[in-house]
């Protein structure tokens, strides 16, 4: 099992490798770039200012020499495979870039969008976890019951909105007309000037009506794919088998059944962990959450490829290392797996 997850780790780079020569390609291909958009800008300029395009300089809004300075400046003087590689020296020293809209460093414009979605992932992650799992529990003891039936409902009703929807309408109802939660943002604009216990409670009201945004999605994937899986290793033989040999219907659910049905919830688990960064963009705007969700729609609507490089970067790495939590929560909850 040590040598599989060895080879995995050594996988990580190669799909890397892959995963970011498609985008810088598309970001090299796609119109509307930067350059393009500096051109724009400056025939905007040109004409608000009432300097016609010929005396710009022969019809074009830029001179020669300053299209040469911006292709320098946004990397597009050099032929694409020499910047990707010159673009891949810079991340094994650490250096992501500058960002355009910015002029930051990439990592410093990550690092200051890090902590917020790691905020939310972790806290949605616990909570999902925390409840899904009994809850699950109960509705495949209880199924078909009121208590399966009521629980059904509410979760398929959750899951039927949509969480930027949700949004909105919880904005419009408890912050504008009751006025009990704040309209959006992380923290109050004064945070910094609050004692302790007035710092906690301004975060956890902004983070009230987000959290249950986030919430409503996971907690219907969660809880029924427990439940299904559990109500289909209840109807085993091996389940009949011990109840008929005298253990206790606890005891064959939660030391018998539970554990397999925990395969699929572990299988599932790694892949979250994009999402204690990634969240949801939409979610984000609604609540002017300035996440990393939002980092990466503003880069990509901006046209800042390095800001939209990093991300991606970042992201796929969680993902790889999330695949293999995978795999090791899987062979950790069952016994018979051994990866080879």
């Amino acid at each position: 099992m040590r040598d599989y997850f060895i080879r995995r780790l050594l996988f990580i780079p190669p799909t890397l490798i892959g995963v970011t020569i498609i985008v810088f390609a598309i970001t090299r291909l796609v119109p509307g770039g930067p350059l393009e958009r500096a051109i724009m800008e400056s025939q905007q300029l040109n004409a608000s200012s009432g300097v016609s395009s010929q005396q710009a300089g022969e019809g074009m809004a830029l001179s020669e020499a300053q299209l040469d300075k911006l292709k320098e400046y946004y990397g597009f003087d050099k032929p694409m495979l020499e910047s990707y590689v010159i673009w891949v020296g810079k991340v094994a020293r650490g250096d992501l870039g500058s960002s355009y809209r910015y002029n930051e460093p990439v990592w410093d414009v990550i690092q200051s969008r890090f902590p917020i979605s790691l905020y939310y992932g972790l806290v949605t992650l616990f909570i999902t976890y925390t409840v899904c799992i009994p809850l699950g529990i109960l509705k495949a003891i209880k199924h078909r019951t009121v208590v399966d039936n009521i629980s059904s409902i509410l979760i398929f009703v959750g899951y039927a909105i949509p969480g930027y929807v949700l949004g909105a309408l919880l904005l419009l109802y408890f912050s504008v007309r009751l006025e009990w939660f704040p309209m959006g943002g992380f923290v109050s604009m004064r945070f910094d000037e609050m004692g302790a216990w007035d710092k906690t409670m301004d975060l956890i009201n902004h983070s009230v009506l987000p959290l249950l945004c986030y919430l409503v999605g996971s907690f219907a994937f969660v809880t029924l794919l427990l439940k299904n899986h559990l109500m289909d290793n209840l109807a085993s033989d091996y389940i009949r088998t011990a109840i008929a040999k005298g253990v206790s219907f606890r005891k064959a659910v939660t030391r018998h059944a539970m554990r397999n049905s925990m395969i699929p919830i572990a299988t599932t688990f790694g892949q979250n962990i994009v999402l204690l960064v990634s969240g949801s963009f939409l979610i984000e705007t609604v609540f002017d959450i300035n996440g990393f969700g939002l980092l990466g729609l503003n880069a990509i609507l901006d046209r800042d490829y390095p800001i939209v490089m990093g991300v991606v970067l970042l992201a796929s790495l969680l993902l790889l290392i999330g695949n293999i939590i995978s795999d090791f929560l899987v062979a950790l909850v069952d016994p018979r797996i051994r990866f080879q």
